[in-house]
């Protein structure tokens, strides 16, 4: 599915009034090959497994995909990696899964290293309308090879530009039905610089909860940011 396709999809929905709350099939509806896709979570936790599971089950192919790590493999990413769906990743490691590596170095798997830290605030500045980090980590390593380096008040910096995706698959604990999120504890970790960075946002919830349920300081992702709500697969 070409991304011109998946905008005019999107452009339809857009055009309707519909509650945020959706049936997972609906959310699938917008997933197909060839897009690249945001999915949170750290080694699984704070992943949306069902989402995922989904993504497997549809069979999508040719993904690019951001996200922290590639899980493991039997659990999160590592389970669209071991379908062989996806064709590249921003990740920031990949030693919690064997598949990715053997992948990459049969050439099956383009794996673009990342700093955790570069990681996150590239996806910051997707989603923030920057133009990219300035970052001296990753001077004078692989990292640093085909980037531009520009020179700041006497220091060098590396230029690393922002990450965007068509799609951000999301886990939080709760959310209200105007979308917006409460994530439990450390399971927060990308979930809220993802919910910036992408032109459709699911998230998958453990359970939904009137508007004025949940104490406004306690709210993590405004729900003007989510376009869709999935409940269901339980809290990781």
């Amino acid at each position: 599915m070409a991304p011109a396709t998946f905008y005019k999809k999107l452009e339809n929905r857009v055009k309707k009034t519909r509650d945020k709350v959706v049936p997972v099939e609906e959310a699938m509806s917008f997933a197909e090959s060839g897009l690249t896709l945001m999915i949170g979570g750290f080694l699984a936790h704070g992943t949306p497994e069902l989402l995922i599971d989904k993504l497997v089950e549809k069979g999508v192919r040719d993904l690019t995909v951001i996200a922290n790590d590639t899980g493991m493999p039997d659990k999160g990413i590592g389970k669209l990696v071991g379908k062989g769906q996806v064709r590249s990743c921003y990740v920031s490691h990949i030693g919690t899964n064997p598949e990715t590596g053997r992948l990459l170095n049969s050439g099956k798997l383009e794996v673009n290293l990342v700093p955790q830290g570069t990681l996150v605030e590239r996806i910051r500045c997707g989603g923030s309308g920057l133009g990219g980090v300035l970052t001296p980590t990753g001077l004078g390593t692989g990292i640093a090879e085909g980037k531009e380096i520009l020179v700041i008040d006497g220091k060098e910096y590396l230029l690393d530009k922002p990450l965007r995706a068509q799609i951000a698959f999301l886990k939080a604990h709760k959310a209200d039905k105007a979308g917006n999120l409460q994530y439990r504890g450390t399971s927060a970790n990308f979930n809220p610089v993802m919910a910036l960075a992408a032109d459709l946002v699911v998230a998958q919830v453990d359970e939904v909860v009137e508007v004025g349920e949940i104490d406004p300081n306690l709210l993590h992702t405004p729900g003007i940011l989510v376009d869709m709500l999935v409940v269901g697969g339980g809290e990781r």
